[in-house]
Protein backbone atom coordinates (compact mmCIF):
# COMPACT_ATOMS: atom_id res chain seq x y z
CA UNK A 1 0.00 0.00 0.00
CA UNK A 2 0.79 3.77 -0.28
CA UNK A 3 2.03 6.01 2.16
CA UNK A 4 -1.52 6.18 3.29
CA UNK A 5 -2.00 2.85 5.01
CA UNK A 6 -5.36 0.70 5.71
CA UNK A 7 -7.06 0.15 8.54
CA UNK A 8 -8.20 -3.07 7.59
CA UNK A 9 -7.30 -6.21 5.70
CA UNK A 10 -8.07 -8.62 3.07
CA UNK A 11 -10.26 -11.07 5.20
CA UNK A 12 -11.02 -9.28 8.20
CA UNK A 13 -15.00 -9.15 9.01
CA UNK A 14 -16.40 -5.05 8.90
CA UNK A 15 -19.83 -3.40 9.98
CA UNK A 16 -20.88 -0.87 8.13
CA UNK A 17 -21.01 2.64 10.71
CA UNK A 18 -23.67 3.69 8.41
CA UNK A 19 -25.80 1.18 6.76
CA UNK A 20 -25.92 -1.45 9.94
CA UNK A 21 -24.63 -4.00 7.47
CA UNK A 22 -21.66 -7.05 8.36
CA UNK A 23 -19.33 -8.23 5.75
CA UNK A 24 -15.60 -9.32 4.79
CA UNK A 25 -13.37 -7.34 3.19
CA UNK A 26 -11.98 -8.91 -0.53
CA UNK A 27 -9.88 -6.02 -1.92
CA UNK A 28 -8.54 -2.76 -0.90
CA UNK A 29 -7.73 0.02 -2.60
CA UNK A 30 -5.22 2.72 -1.36
CA UNK A 31 -7.59 5.51 -2.40
CA UNK A 32 -10.54 5.65 -4.37
CA UNK A 33 -10.36 3.98 -7.69
CA UNK A 34 -14.33 4.26 -8.80
CA UNK A 35 -15.34 6.40 -11.71
CA UNK A 36 -16.78 10.10 -11.13
CA UNK A 37 -19.72 9.54 -11.93
CA UNK A 38 -20.43 6.47 -9.56
CA UNK A 39 -18.92 8.72 -6.61
CA UNK A 40 -21.38 11.43 -7.82
CA UNK A 41 -24.49 9.51 -6.90
CA UNK A 42 -23.50 6.54 -4.38
CA UNK A 43 -20.88 8.38 -2.51
CA UNK A 44 -23.70 10.81 -1.05
CA UNK A 45 -21.70 11.82 2.04
CA UNK A 46 -18.50 12.33 -0.17
CA UNK A 47 -15.97 10.68 1.89
CA UNK A 48 -12.27 11.16 0.91
CA UNK A 49 -11.06 9.64 -2.29
CA UNK A 50 -7.56 10.07 -0.91
CA UNK A 51 -8.12 7.32 1.83
CA UNK A 52 -8.10 3.59 1.50
CA UNK A 53 -11.89 1.91 0.13
CA UNK A 54 -12.51 -1.47 0.57
CA UNK A 55 -14.07 -3.98 -1.96
CA UNK A 56 -17.41 -5.94 0.73
CA UNK A 57 -19.21 -9.18 0.66
CA UNK A 58 -22.29 -8.10 1.98
CA UNK A 59 -23.27 -11.08 4.72
CA UNK A 60 -26.58 -12.90 4.00
CA UNK A 61 -27.15 -10.62 0.51
CA UNK A 62 -25.49 -11.91 -3.05
CA UNK A 63 -23.88 -8.42 -3.71
CA UNK A 64 -20.82 -6.59 -2.83
CA UNK A 65 -20.33 -2.89 -1.85
CA UNK A 66 -17.48 -0.71 -2.46
CA UNK A 67 -16.91 1.62 0.96
CA UNK A 68 -15.23 4.20 2.30
CA UNK A 69 -12.87 3.69 5.52
CA UNK A 70 -14.29 5.99 7.85
CA UNK A 71 -17.84 4.33 7.15
CA UNK A 72 -16.35 1.14 8.29
CA UNK A 73 -15.45 -0.29 12.08
CA UNK A 74 -14.21 -4.07 12.92
CA UNK A 75 -17.00 -6.75 13.77
CA UNK A 76 -15.73 -8.24 16.61
CA UNK A 77 -18.85 -10.85 16.38
CA UNK A 78 -16.79 -13.94 15.20
CA UNK A 79 -19.63 -14.60 13.37
CA UNK A 80 -18.66 -16.16 10.10
CA UNK A 81 -20.40 -13.86 7.11
CA UNK A 82 -23.08 -15.74 4.70
CA UNK A 83 -21.89 -14.68 0.79
CA UNK A 84 -22.30 -16.92 -2.22
CA UNK A 85 -19.12 -15.82 -3.43
CA UNK A 86 -17.05 -16.85 -0.06
CA UNK A 87 -15.66 -19.59 -1.12
CA UNK A 88 -14.10 -18.03 -4.61
CA UNK A 89 -11.69 -15.55 -2.52
CA UNK A 90 -11.53 -17.81 1.25
CA UNK A 91 -11.19 -21.46 2.23
CA UNK A 92 -10.74 -21.36 6.36
CA UNK A 93 -12.32 -19.08 8.47
CA UNK A 94 -9.91 -19.07 12.08
CA UNK A 95 -9.42 -16.67 15.21
CA UNK A 96 -12.35 -14.67 13.51
CA UNK A 97 -11.56 -13.96 10.38
CA UNK A 98 -10.85 -14.94 6.70
CA UNK A 99 -7.79 -16.47 4.50
CA UNK A 100 -6.90 -18.26 1.60
CA UNK A 101 -4.90 -21.62 2.51
CA UNK A 102 -5.27 -23.19 -1.04
CA UNK A 103 -3.54 -21.69 -4.47
CA UNK A 104 -5.83 -20.06 -6.46
CA UNK A 105 -6.28 -22.12 -9.86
Amino acid sequence: MSEQQAKFNVGQIIHHTKFGYRGVIVDVDPEFRGSEQWYQVMARSQPPKDKPWYHVLVHEATHRTYVAERHLEPDDTGQQVDHPELGDFFDTFVGGRYARTRAVN
